[in-house]
């Protein structure tokens, strides 16, 4: 496939997708354990997420193993990963954090950051001796919109391909808001489950028939009777010791001793899994750039982009998180789909890719974007840098964490 190809494609067709079937590392049939997210009621568990799905003719029993959300971030990941292996160069803006002595903290850019170029972290940053939003490519940024989405294509383009939001901006969080025009998701496909009834609905509702055990044996032996207090002083076997406002705790909650066996109705087995993604041209021939030519060019681009991510996941592997870790099973193609609904296969390799995003930059450029070379870098402000250092000397210290109720309750 070549750069005119590409641009003809997004002006006449609907989308390209594919359908690419997955397998646990461990070999088909492999347990695995999705996210987990806190269940209902008033002892929530954590539970997957499942849902029938409609395949040929039967409901399914299936279950979200990795979301579009997820999914868009880790195709980014992929993205960064080829940029800084000097692969491409993708423009995007990074937060310098390197010589403030923050640890495990060097840099973070707009393809990390959870919310891309309009993330806080890169809204308290300067650019040069102005807070990033208030500087003209900031202004630039906040006045973005699908008819004019000049300044995130040659900014940051991922911000274009997998939606963005600038919540913070005017109008109490009515700023700029570009829909994603890549979705990906991954599911397991025939999960065996137990039907429980919910109470609420009557409807039947699948849960698993999976489980996971837990332990802990103390090689130090020590028992659960021992007294332990635990206060602003740390821990200590006295409750002076501890310091004023300390309470008795279990010697499990300072990290010692036993912990009983437990089981967790957690883990799945399936037939197999499915990673589905599709680039919508149609998502795409929304955004304008100010001319014909420069809206074919910048659409091109960004269609060069997402085939660039997909081959560049597949690549990089589908280490999802512990225990599901998943690999390509045979190679699905790229499907072309027309306007009627047909389809045509697409077939493109790594090195097909990038040298189509190369292409697809030259041609970009050509059009009259101002695509830079390096990426665009910003510092910290200095209340930024003060917030971290003090939420990293406070989980020294432990305090300021869950500990505190301060936990987001937010599944794995």
């Amino acid at each position: 496939m070549d750069i005119t190809t590409l641009t003809r494609m997004v002006a006449e067709n609907a989308a390209l997708r594919r359908r690419q079937p997955l397998q646990p590392i461990g070999g088909r049939n492999d347990k695995i354990f999705p996210p987990t997210y806190p269940g209902e009621g008033r002892n929530p568990q954590p539970t997957h997420v499942y849902e029938w799905r409609r395949i040929g003719d039967e409901n399914i029993a299936c279950v979200l193993v990795d979301s579009p959300q997820s999914q868009a971030n880790r195709l980014e990941e992929s993205l960064l990963a080829a940029h800084r292996d000097g692969m491409v160069r993708i423009p995007h803006v990074v937060v310098d954090f390197k010589g403030f002595d923050l640890a495990g903290l060097s840099e973070l850019t707009s393809l990390d950051a959870p919310h891309r170029v309009y993330d806080a972290i890169l809204r308290d940053s300067l650019l040069g001796n102005e807070p990033f939003m208030d500087s003209a490519l900031g202004k630039r940024l906040a006045k973005a919109k699908a008819e004019d989405a000049n300044a995130l294509l040659e900014t940051s383009p991922n911000a274009l391909l997998f939606g963005s939001w600038h919540s913070t901006g005017e109008g109490g969080g009515l700023g700029a808001k570009f829909a994603r025009c890549l979705v990906s998701e991954i599911v397991a496909i025939g999960v065996p489950v137990e039907g429980v009834k919910n109470q609420k609905t009557g409807e039947i509702e699948p849960r698993t028939a999976g489980r996971r055990t837990g332990s802990r044996i103390d090689p130090l032996g020590v028992l659960r009777k021992v007294e332990v207090f635990k206060g602003p002083a740390g821990w200590d076997i006295t409750a002076d010791g501890a310091g004023k406002k300390s309470k008795k705790v279990r010697p499990s909650e300072i990290n010692h001793g036993n912990i009983a066996p437990s089981i967790s109705a957690l883990g799945i087995t399936c037939d197999h899994l499915e990673q589905t993604v599709v680039i919508s041209f149609a998502a795409l021939r929304r955004l304008r750039f100010g001319s014909p030519e420069r809206d074919a060019a910048g659409r091109a681009l960004l269609a060069a982009l997402g085939l660039l991510a997909i081959v560049e996941q597949d690549a990089q592997g589908y280490a999802l998180r512990s225990r599901c870790d998943l690999v390509c099973d045979g190679r699905a193609p790229l499907e072309l789909v027309h306007p009627d609904g047909t389809t045509t296969k697409i077939d493109i390799d790594r090195e097909g890719a990038r040298a189509l995003y190369r292409d697809a930059v030259a041609a970009a450029i050509e059009a009259g974007f101002a695509l830079p070379e390096e990426p665009i870098r910003l510092v910290p402000q200095n209340k930024l840098i003060a917030i971290v250092r003090r939420s990293q000397e406070l989980a020294l210290e432990g305090k300021g964490g869950e500990e505190d109720g301060e936990g987001d309750g937010a599944g794995s």
